[in-house]
């Protein structure tokens, strides 16, 4: 579905390139119609911004938002396993799903990279698709809280995402990534001390049983959704 393309391109730097394409958007949203008809306002206003800002300042803005805070971080197990050991084996299986499914990554490039994901997911069935989402929308959810409180226009994103999910998150698992504080961008002493962190380790040293196995990788995704029983489907 080259709507997860369009979703992807919206949560990457912007660029004079990107600004281009935006204008084209619409119409794939529009015509795919997989994302619901309350989610899309917001997410025009978007593509209407980086189509017409300048570009220095989507970047600026983009950086203080995603770069600048860890808790805003486009990379999944970041709001899962934090830099513990864990993350190490997410990864694995992460990109051996990849592998299995023909989409090729640099070595340098982290398979959790949200923009990524969304990237594999367009290549993915629908239904696919949608249930894969579904594992992480807890992640999206807090996500879309955060960008709230900060009145960002990228929250429509992370809605519609979670709009898009096959099963909604539990509040328990949301709440769950939401712990701790959220660091204002702007104060550079707490954001120094969020990221002195413990330095995380990846490859073979990381892996153990079960390594590269999708079940395990849902596992990994499901990590904060802890309550009994399954989330209630969104309406349609």
């Amino acid at each position: 579905m080259k709507t997860f393309k369009v979703l992807s391109a919206l949560l990457t730097y912007p660029s004079d390139e990107l600004a281009k394409a935006a204008p084209d958007f619409g119409a794939v949203l529009h015509a795919e119609d997989l994302i619901p008809a309350a989610q899309r306002p917001a997410l025009d206003l978007l593509i209407e911004e980086i189509a017409t800002y300048d570009v220095y300042d989507l970047q600026e803005r983009y950086g203080l938002l995603f770069d600048r805070s860890k808790t805003l971080a486009l990379y999944l197990f970041e709001h899962v396993h934090g830099e513990n050991r864990d993350r190490g084996q997410a990864m694995v299986d992460l990109r051996a799903m990849y592998d299995k499914a023909g989409l090729s990554i640099g070595a340098s490039e982290l398979p959790d990279y949200l923009p990524l994901f969304l990237e594999f997911l367009s290549t993915r069935p629908v239904a696919e698709a949608r249930a894969l989402l579904s594992d992480t929308a807890h992640i999206l959810a807090a996500l879309a809280e955060r960008l709230g409180r900060r009145q960002s226009v990228y929250k429509a994103v992370f809605d519609a995402l979670v709009a898009v999910a096959e099963d909604a998150p539990q509040r328990e698992a949301v709440d769950a990534v939401l712990q701790g504080p959220d660091v204002d961008p702007m104060d550079l002493v707490a954001l120094d001390a969020a990221w002195e962190e413990e330095e995380v380790r990846f490859g073979p040293s990381a892996q153990g049983q079960g390594a590269c196995s999708h079940d395990g990788l849902i596992a990994k995704l499901r990590h904060a959704r802890r309550a009994v029983g399954p989330a209630p489907s969104h309406p349609q």
